[in-house]
């Protein structure tokens, strides 16, 4: 292993050039950062297997890595041993914090929608799953049993989910998920440059701590697409509360899972599309 100062942040700083009218003025300016992410699996008696490799902003990889594993129907709550930074001798330097290994407590069939080749940019989420069907197929755990989702609350979550989004604050360029109680009690928030990749942090960090990751409200700074919708249903969420639009085809998934959906929120508005 090579000095952990090398390993990168969140952002970069590089010099720009910034022109405002006829006016030009170079300075240094901070960009969110992008790499690649290789996920491995293993279990006893079994090899290191690459399962997934995505474009995401680095920090809080191991949350990545269980989440991803967690929706897409790997594994369950409490089946993930250990989550650590691969150490091959063959690594470069560069892939040293670019490559994680996730170790299950039980074999894991990665089939052959999550072969040697599987992977992914930081704007594609759902692997492999071409249908409503292939998608509720992945529902994991207990569902969220709570009250319904209170008008009021759902307004007022954008804002307490932008009060944690400190990487966006310096670089305009990621997207938040949150996960948060059915009071408005914010849980957990993660950023990262994929929509996607933001959520399965968030799962992530709850499995890692032993807390459920089925709550009152999930949160994100975006649009509701599919892949978004399909991450809320396997983690088992009552509610998705988006800045953004929704499609038409996560609406349909959100029905049919009886998961509450909630697009264009704002302080004073919000519609609610199941």
């Amino acid at each position: 292993m090579t000095d952990l100062a090398r390993r990168i942040g969140p952002t970069a700083r590089i010099r720009v050039t910034e022109s405002r009218g006829e006016l030009e003025q170079e300075r240094e300016d901070h960009v969110v950062a992008e790499e690649p992410l290789e996920i491995r699996m293993t279990w006893p008696g079994g090899p290191p297997q690459r399962a997934w490799v995505t474009m995401r902003t680095p920090g809080n990889d191991f949350d990545l890595a269980a989440g991803w594993a967690f929706h897409e129907g790997l594994v369950t709550r409490g089946d993930i041993s250990e989550v650590a930074y691969c150490t091959d001798e063959d690594l470069s330097p560069e892939q040293e914090f670019n490559v994680v290994t996730l170790r299950a407590s039980r074999p894991v069939d990665l089939g052959h929608r999550h072969d040697t080749m599987a992977s992914g940019s930081s704007a594609c989420g759902v692997c492999g799953k071409d249908s409503i069907e292939a998608a509720l197929e992945t529902v994991r755990g207990i569902r969220w049993a709570g009250p319904p989702p209170d008008a009021g609350v759902v307004r007022a979550l954008p804002a307490m989910l932008r009060e944690q989004q400190s990487v966006f604050a310096r670089t305009g360029g990621v997207h938040a998920a949150g996960l948060f109680g059915v009071d408005g009690e914010r849980h957990v928030v993660r950023e990262d440059v994929g929509r996607h990749n933001a959520v399965d942090k968030v799962t992530g960090a709850r499995l890692l701590s032993g807390q459920a990751v089925a709550d009152a409200y999930l949160v994100v700074s975006g649009r509701a697409g599919f892949e978004l919708v399909q991450k809320a249903v396997a983690s088992g969420v009552g509610s998705l509360v988006a800045v953004g639009a929704p499609t038409s085809l996560s609406v349909h998934l959100a029905r049919q899972a009886g998961l509450g959906l909630f697009g264009f929120t704002r302080p004073e508005r919000t519609v609610r599309y199941a």
